[in-house]
C-alpha cells in the first residue's frame, strides 16, 4: 500500500516538475530547469523501476537512487526560489511533495533493509 501511494504522489511531482520546467523555459531559464527536469522526474521513474527490481538489494538501492534525485530536486527547488523564479507560495507547495515523498522514501528503505536483515 505505501508504495502504490508513493508512486502516485511521484508521477504527480513529476508532472508538477514537467510544468515548472515549462514555465521556466518559457522565461528563457534553461540551465536549473534541465537539472530539475531530469532530477524531479527521476525520482518517479525509480520508484517505478523498483517495483520490478531484480531483489531485495536491488529493490533498495532503486529506493536510494530516488532519495538521492528528491534530495538534489529539493537543493534545485530552493536555487529557483532564492534567485526569484519561483515565489513562496509554489516553492512551499513543491518543497513540501519532495519532503514528503523523501520521507517515505527513508521509511520504505529502512523496512526494506529490516526485512532484508530479518531473513
Amino acid at each position: 500500500m505505501a508504495e502504490s501511494k508513493l508512486r502516485e504522489l511521484s508521477m504527480d511531482f513529476s508532472v508538477d516538475i514537467i510544468n515548472l520546467v515549462k514555465y521556466l523555459k518559457s522565461n528563457h531559464e534553461t540551465v536549473i530547469s534541465n537539472q530539475i527536469g531530469r532530477s524531479g522526474t527521476s525520482i518517479g521513474a525509480n520508484i517505478h523501476e523498483a517495483q520490478y527490481a531484480q531483489g531485495k538489494k536491488d529493490f533498495i538501492s532503486k529506493l536510494e537512487i530516488a532519495l538521492k534525485e528528491a534530495s538534489e530536486t529539493g537543493y534545485w527547488l530552493e536555487l529557483l526560489h532564492r534567485t526569484n523564479y519561483i515565489d513562496d507560495q509554489q516553492y512551499k507547495i513543491l518543497s513540501d511533495k519532495c519532503a514528503t515523498i523523501r520521507v517515505m522514501l527513508v521509511s520504505s528503505c529502512r523496512t526494506a533493509k529490516s526485512n532484508q536483515d530479518n531473513k
